[in-house]
Formats: structure tokens, sequence, C-alpha cells
């Protein structure tokens, strides 16, 4: 049986769990299991049906040892900002609320009558989204004051999944500098913040940084799976997982999926006057670092036009559609607010072209060129942005994620920007969170010397301005 590590990687629209492990100085990737994720209504709030993604995860598990894959240890990441809270008793008396769910709406004016907005920045470095943990917890203690008041451990989602296999309450750093409630350079909780905003510091734990074990999977979970095994923090942040992938560190990052980062690492924040204007935010990184990053709507676009078609077409079909329709001329704003949760994402796209005399996309390949054209444009603003705020110019990005795939926006985004664009690895997240295992239990020295792994393992692609 070949020993291995899993990583659990779960995203706004499915999970997997890879097993990975060292070859002949190459990682190898095994894909044990693929599983839905999806919002669904609950108690009237956009939620995900956390206790399934727990079963979903005991099943990718038991999986990888009927394909003789026997895990030593196990990490999990997913998206950033949604938690759950525990009572005294450790029970779980929320639901895991999705942030794309309403509640929040109108809320972040409301925070910044109470933490002034330049003051909120400056202390965290986090950019503003109305989603934003801080705005989701003030929600709910407007609408259910009862439910804080009966909270004793506050968990964001891979927390609470680690939590479940371990019985070990963890803030993992990473994904809690998302909550827009840590301070960047102190990188503990603000709890001035905290008390500001009437919530109890108690159900906070200390944050703890990625690269180590927080121990076993509990007794009753050995004789259910028939395994034993360590379970380590990556970066929880699947962002952070994903940029651990990049094979390169002195370039411009995109990971690209249903949301697209694009930013760099650095050693220290970025709060300035400037970063606060261009919304830029200052996430923990893995190796002690920063993502020096901005958040762009990303596929999600597409995916909703996909929806809106019926699922008439797949994503390589967009890709091919775009290059038939690579003249269409019409670009919107993909970071306006009325494109992050629509009930028609075609008529919010129509509506936003006929606001700006563009002209109107009808057909799918017009909506695929339109956003990918889009996006290209966005992509390039952030980098004009990125240098001027870091004082560097880079000569590359590279694209990692399930998005770098999209061969139409990354020759659009080469020849808008006149840099080189290098594409892949495409499971970055996945590669990130096995390459945070294998260093905390010592198969790879460092996070630098795992760069050298990736470049012999995965086939990186190449783009420049002109097709050159």
């Amino acid at each position: 049986m070949q020993k291995c590590h899993l990583a659990v990687d779960i995203g706004a629209s499915g999970g997997r769990v890879i097993a990975g492990y060292l070859a002949s100085g190459e990682l190898i990737l095994k894909e044990v299991h693929r599983f839905e994720n999806k919002m669904t209504t609950k108690n009237g709030h956009l939620s995900w049906d956390i206790d399934q993604l727990f079963e979903q995860i005991k099943t990718g598990i038991k999986k990888s040892v009927e394909k003789n894959c026997q895990p030593v240890s196990l990490g999990i990441d997913t998206w950033a900002v949604d938690f759950v809270l525990l009572n005294k008793e450790k029970e779980r008396i929320t639901e895991a609320v999705a942030y794309r769910d309403h509640r929040t709406d109108g809320v972040m004016e409301e925070v910044f009558n109470i933490v002034p907005k330049k003051e909120l920045y400056k202390e965290t470095g986090i950019q503003f989204q109305p989603f934003n943990t801080i705005y989701q917890l003030y929600a709910l203690k407007k609408e259910s004051p009862e439910i804080l008041k009966d909270a004793a451990h506050f968990l964001m989602i891979p927390d609470y999944l680690h939590y479940l296999l371990t019985d070990k309450i963890t803030n993992e750093y990473t994904n809690a500098t998302t909550t827009q409630l840590l301070n960047a350079k102190g990188k503990t909780w603000n709890t001035s913040f905290i008390e500001k905003l009437g919530i109890s510091q108690r159900i906070f734990s200390e944050p703890k940084k990625p690269l180590q074990a927080i121990g076993k999977i509990k007794d009753e979970l050995k004789v259910e799976l028939g395994v034993d095994f360590e379970v380590v923090l990556p970066g929880t942040h699947d962002t952070a997982s994903a940029v651990v992938s990049v094979p390169s560190n002195d370039t411009i990052f995109i990971s690209s999926g249903t949301w697209s980062l694009i930013g760099v690492e650095h050693q220290e924040p970025i709060s300035t006057e400037r970063a606060f204007l261009y919304n830029f935010t200052n996430e923990g990184g893995v190796n002690h670092n920063f993502r020096f990053l901005k958040n762009i709507m990303g596929l999600w676009m597409i995916q909703e036009v996909k929806r809106a078609f019926n699922h008439q077409y797949d994503y390589p079909d967009f890709t091919n559609l775009a290059y038939e329709n690579a003249d269409f001329p019409s670009i919107v704003n993909v970071n306006e607010e009325r494109f992050l949760s629509p009930d028609n994402m075609l008529t919010v796209i129509q509506d936003f072209c006929r606001e700006t005399k563009q002209i109107i996309p009808e057909m799918p390949g017009e909506f695929a060129a339109c956003i990918f054209n889009s996006l290209a444009v966005s992509y390039n603003e952030a980098v004009g942005q990125i240098e001027e705020l870091t004082g560097k110019e880079f000569e590359s990005i590279h694209i990692i994620g399930g998005g770098s795939k999209n061969n139409y926006l990354n020759e659009r985004l080469a020849d808008i920007s006149g840099k080189t664009i290098y594409t892949g690895p495409t499971e970055a997240t996945a590669i990130g969170n096995l390459i945070a295992q294998m260093v905390a239990t010592n198969e790879i020295e460092s996070i630098e010397k795992s760069k050298e792994i990736i470049n012999q393992s995965f086939h990186i692609q190449k783009f420049s301005s002109g097709g050159e």
C-alpha cells in the first residue's frame, strides 16, 4: 500500500479528495473522490450543507484506502470568510451561512459608524467586501443576539471540519486574516474592534500557524474509517494553499477559479492610503508572509451564464465561442456588486451594457467574449496598481488553478498587458495543501524547496503578446 497525504479541497461548487506522494523527486497526484457542493436555503438564509461535506470527506478517506493509498496525514482547505459557532458543550448552534446570502446587505456601512473605515483598513489591511466575516457576525448579532450570547467557539468552515475529525478547536491563521478582525502586523485578533462591535472576545482562539499537526483523528473515526493519521494545518484558505504552488516568487500571480485573486507575495503588509483606495488586501500567507492581492469577480460570471443557458454548453464550449466572437467590443466592470449574486447573470450584463451605451450581448459566444475580455481588462488594471503600490515592475504573470486552462483569456491578457503569461498547475490548491503537509511532516525541507519539485512535476505553459 502506498503511503500518501490527503488534500481535501472544497470550493463553492464542489470538492475533491486528492492523494499525493513523492516518487523520484516528483509530486504524484491521484484523485480519489469528487463530490458536489452547493448552497441551499435553510431558515431563510443561503447556507452550505456542512454535515454532508463532512460525510463526503469520510467517503474520500475510505476510498483512498480502497485504492491502496494509506494516508499518513490530511489537511482541509475551503473558501474564506464563512463560519459556524459552537456553544460551551461544543455543539453547533448556527448553520454554515454562505457569503452570497443577503443578510449582510447594507451592514458594511453600519459597521463603519462603529469602526471607521480607514482605521479598519489600517489595522487589518483587508479589502472591503460586503460578505467579510466581520459584517456577517454583526448581521448575526442584529438578527439573533441570543445565538452570539450562547456562543463559546468561532470556527471557520475548515476549522470546523478539522474539529469534527480531531475534537481540537483551532482558528488557522491564513483563513482568520480574511475575517477583517485580525491585526495584520501583530497577527492576533483585534480585541478593540471585536469589543466595539459588541461581540465576545472569548469565542476566538489564538490564531494557529499552518505547517503543523493539530492531532490524530478521534478514536471512533479510527474504527469507522479503518485508518489512523495526523490532521495537519495547510493554508486552510484555498488561495493561501494555491499560492504555495506558484513555481516562482518573482511574479504576479492569479489564482483563477470562481474568484480571480491577483497579487504578489510580500514580506510586510501594505496598508497605505493608496492601497486603501485601490481596495487591496493583505491576507496571511503559509510561508509567514502576506498575499498582497485583489479579489476580482472571476469565472463565477461564466458559471452563472452556463446556468442561465440551462447547461447546454460546457466550459470549453464557451472558450471556443469566445474565439468566434473575439471582436465583440462591450466591456463590463466585473467588480460591480450587481454581479455578485444576481437572479440572472445574462440580464445584469445586458443592463450594464445598455446603461453604458455599448452593444448588448444576446448569443452565448457574445456573453463569453464579453466576460473574458472584461476579466482581462480588470486583471491588467490590477497589474498596474500592484506595480505602483509595490514600486516594482514585473515581467510575468503566472496563472494557476482551473481557470488557467482558458487559453482565450490567457492570450487576451498577454496581448493587453504585454507581459509573458505562464499557466499551471491547474490543481494548484490541492498541490499547495499537500506541500504544506509534506513540510509539516519533514518530507520536504521548506516551502522554498518545494518550488523545484513543482517545476519538475507539472507542465507549465507560456503565452506571449501577439502569440509569439
